[in-house]
């Protein structure tokens, strides 16, 4: 598992740690059922202390990613497909915020927004 962490980003650092590891996920680098690295050897890795890895892991769960098993270890949960279509979503949303204030900025109208977003979709079959 691979994660690379800014210091200079606004992104609090257990955020970075959380979407790293669930881009992985989604993106099959993980599987289900996977073992991920115990919380203590995460933080020797990646040399950040074992609460900022223990708050990333707890949201994880929290959020369905992850499974902790007492005794045993934390493993890659089976993928939920809303979860996986939520994230896609956001990431999504986010692309769009970025052009509407794009938009904004050179006063493109909506309209003209939703006419190019028909264009590069395609036909009406996807």
């Amino acid at each position: 598992m691979r994660i690379i962490i800014s210091n200079s980003s606004s992104v609090p650092i257990y955020e970075q740690i959380k979407n790293a590891i669930i881009n992985q996920i989604m993106n099959d680098e993980l599987s289900t059922d996977e073992a991920l690295p115990s919380i203590r050897s995460l933080a020797q890795d990646i040399k950040i202390s074992i609460m900022t890895i223990k708050k990333a892991y707890d949201e994880l769960e929290q959020e369905g990613y992850i499974v902790s098993i007492q005794g045993k270890g934390t493993f890659v949960a089976p993928k939920n497909k809303e979860l996986a279509q939520e994230q896609a979503q956001k990431e999504i949303e986010s692309y769009f915020m970025k052009a509407i204030d794009i938009a904004e900025r050179y006063n493109i109208r909506k309209e003209n927004l939703v006419e190019l977003i028909d264009m590069l979709y395609g036909s009406d079959d996807k």
